[in-house]
C-alpha cells in the first residue's frame, strides 16, 4: 500500500512525533507542508492519504483513481467532501476524543492565569517591581479564588465533562447549557439551565460546543449584554461561535471584564482582526489541543485507523465505501 501523509507540519515540532506505526503498513511518504500545490500531484498514486486540513475535494479525488482510504489527524471532516467519496469508493476515518483532557486543562490554564493574574505577576518581577517592595509580599494586583464562584459551560460533551470535573475540584459552582438536559443528569455537580440564565449567574463562562447552524455567532452583542460585567470569557472551541467584532466593543466598553481565547473564527490571526488591540483578552494561537502527550496519541489512532481498514474492519468512519 502507498500512503501519503501531508500537512506533517501542523501536527509534529521538530520530528517530535513518530510515524513508525504508519511505516509498517506500507510505503510511506511524508510531506511537511502543503498549501497552493496541486493536492492530485502531491499524492500521486497513492492508496491511502493521511491528512490534517487539506481539502480533499471531488476534483481531486477523480483524478486519484487508486485512492481508497482517507485518514484525518483530527476530529473534524469538513475538509472532506464526503459526498464524493461515498462516489468514488474511499473510506474516510477520523480520530474523536483524543484531545479533551487537553483542552480541558488548556481551559483552565486560561482561567487560572485570569484569576491569579500569573502573566501580569511575571512581567512585573521582570521589571523588577518586586525587587522595589518594601515587604516580602506584593500583591498591589487583586487577585481572586475560583471557590465559590460559578462557571457556565455552553456545550457539556467530552471537553466540558472534564471542564466541569476540575471546576468542581476547585469548589466551583457548575452550570450547562446543553441541547438535552438529560445528558448531564449522571454528573451530580453540574446543573443545566437555559442559556440566559448560564450567562447571567456566571463569573466565567467556557464555550464547549460544536460549530454549527445553532451555534454560530451564539455569542453576540445581545448574549454578552446579559452576562455580569465582571465575567472572564473563555473559548478554546471554535472562533466562528463569537461574533468578534461584538466581543472586541463589549471588552472595550466594559460591559465585560475580560476574554482569553484559542480559537479565532480566521486562522491564522489576521493583522486586522477585531480582537487584536482589543482590551483585556489574552490569545493562545490555537494549541490547546497540542501536548506531545495529544499528538502521540492522535496518530497511535491514525495507524490503528488505517490498519483496521486493512484488515477489513473500519473504525471510526466518517463515511464507508
Amino acid at each position: 500500500m502507498k500512503i501519503t501523509v501531508l500537512d506533517m507540519d501542523t501536527a509534529a515540532i521538530d520530528g517530535d512525533i513518530s510515524l513508525s506505526e504508519l511505516a509498517r503498513l506500507g510505503e510511506l511518504r511524508v510531506i511537511g507542508k502543503t498549501g497552493g500545490e496541486d493536492t492530485a500531484l502531491l499524492i500521486g498514486d497513492s492508496d491511502a492519504v493521511i491528512c490534517n486540513k487539506t481539502r480533499m475535494t471531488r476534483e481531486v479525488m477523480e483524478n486519484c483513481p487508486d485512492l481508497r482510504y482517507i485518514g484525518l489527524m483530527g476530529t473534524g471532516f469538513d475538509q472532506v467532501d464526503l459526498a464524493a467519496a461515498g462516489d468514488h469508493g474511499v473510506t474516510v476515518c477520523n480520530v474523536p476524543a483524543y484531545s479533551s483532557d487537553a483542552v480541558a486543562q488548556h481551559t483552565f490554564g486560561l482561567i487560572l492565569n485570569y484569576f491569579c493574574r500569573i502573566a501580569d505577576y511575571t512581567a512585573e518581577c521582570a521589571a523588577g517591581g518586586w525587587t522595589e517592595k518594601q515587604y516580602f509580599s506584593a500583591f498591589g494586583l487583586r487577585t481572586h479564588e475560583l471557590a465559590g464562584k460559578t462557571i457556565g459551560l455552553i456545550g457539556c460533551g467530552g471537553i466540558g465533562r472534564r471542564t466541569a470535573r476540575i471546576a468542581d475540584a476547585f469548589g466551583m459552582r457548575v452550570l450547562a447549557f446543553v441541547r438535552n438536559p438529560g445528558t448531564v443528569r449522571d454528573i451530580p455537580y453540574v446543573e443545566a439551565v437555559p442559556l440566559e440564565r448560564l450567562l447571567r449567574e456566571s463569573d466565567v463562562v467556557s464555550i464547549h460546543c460544536p460549530l454549527n447552524a445553532d451555534s454560530r455567532e451564539l455569542i453576540n452583542l445581545r448574549t454578552l449584554a446579559m452576562m455580569k460585567p465582571e465575567v472572564l470569557l473563555v473559548n478554546t472551541s471554535r472562533g466562528g461561535i463569537v461574533n468578534e467584532a461584538d466581543l472586541a466593543h463589549a471588552l472595550d466598553s466594559g460591559m465585560i471584564a475580560a476574554a482569553a481565547v484559542d480559537v479565532l473564527s480566521d486562522e491564522p490571526m489576521k493583522p486586522d482582526s477585531p480582537l487584536v488591540n482589543a482590551r483585556n483578552i489574552v490569545f493562545t494561537p490555537h494549541i490547546a489541543w497540542a501536548p506531545v502527550e495529544t499528538r502521540q496519541r492522535l496518530f497511535q489512532t491514525v495507524a490503528d485507523n488505517l490498519r483496521a481498514f486493512l484488515e477489513g474492519r473500519p473504525q471510526n468512519t466518517v463515511t464507508h465505501a
